[in-house]
């Protein structure tokens, strides 16, 4: 195999990429030739068989499980040539509630520490143990995911938001502390993407209570009309840029994060 993006053989990290984003990336960097070494808490060896891919069962809240998954890859294959920090969770929660205080979609200890340790602390513990070895060898690439919602905010997604916006600082940082070893850190920030099997009924509901309209009117809020482009985004218009972002021919670029939305801004 032989592509324009050469990222065959590349030896790449992808958390959570058992469903969503996550997997439409794993698809595409298997389809470019790449050898996926994929981390998620979920099972991951239904969707995916052969020598190019290998599950990896792991916590990224755990420094255990973090360091314990990064050191048997780098025992494998001798190096890490990209991470894509992918994994997340979003509780949609009010910080006042004013028709239920302290209510179920009221923002508590509970779904606030779940959020962050998964979306934040997950991506510290992940890029540490990738970069340690990345600064050995003098090149890398780590792509966060981010959210649309982390550069402009969200009406109930106050703290999903606020860990997506700490990515955001983590690209800009780290790519200031690491481009002196040769490794590149970059930022990915998609909009509102085609339904996946995360935009539960769960979720709906939550996010429609916190904005105190119904869920039908939440899923027309997903409509062409939000969006200049005029259509949601594809899972795999996500894949095709971070794919893109961790290959050499985006050597150039780093400490940024790209909104994929289609050109959607609360303006």
């Amino acid at each position: 195999m032989n592509t324009w993006l050469n990222l065959e053989g590349k030896i790449i990290i992808v958390t959570g990429g058992a469903s969503g984003i996550g997997l439409s990336i794993v698809d595409e960097l298997l389809a470019q030739g790449a050898n996926v070494q994929m981390t998620d808490i979920h099972g991951g060896d239904k969707y995916h068989n052969g020598e190019n891919y290998h599950f990896w069962p792991t916590d990224i809240s755990s420094a255990t499980d973090v360091n314990q998954s990064v050191d048997n890859i780098i025992q494998k294959f001798g190096h890490i040539d990209g991470l894509v920090n992918n994994a997340g969770v979003n509780f949609p929660r009010l910080l006042v509630d004013e028709k239920a205080p302290a209510g179920r979609y009221e923002l508590n200890e509970a779904a606030f520490e779940k959020m962050v340790n998964i979306n934040q602390k997950g991506v510290f513990l992940m890029s540490q143990a990738v970069a340690r070895q990345m600064v050995k060898q003098r090149e890398g690439v780590i792509v966060n995911v981010s959210s649309e919602s982390g550069l402009e905010g969200s009406e109930g997604q106050s703290c999903y938001a606020a860990t997506k916006a700490a990515l955001n600082s983590f690209t800009r940082s780290w790519a200031k502390e690491l481009g002196k070893h040769g490794i590149r850190v970059v930022g990915v920030a998609p909009g509102i993407l085609e339904k996946t099997g995360l935009r539960t009924p769960e979720y709906e509901e939550a996010l429609a209570w916190t904005r105190n309209i119904s869920v039908q009117q939440l899923r027309d809020g997903y409509s062409k009309n939000a969006i200049p482009i005029g259509r949601s985004g594809r899972l795999s218009e996500v894949a095709d840029f971070t794919c893109y972002l961790l290959s050499e021919r985006a050597s150039y670029i780093t400490g940024v994060t790209t909104n994929i939305a289609g050109g959607k801004t609360r303006g």
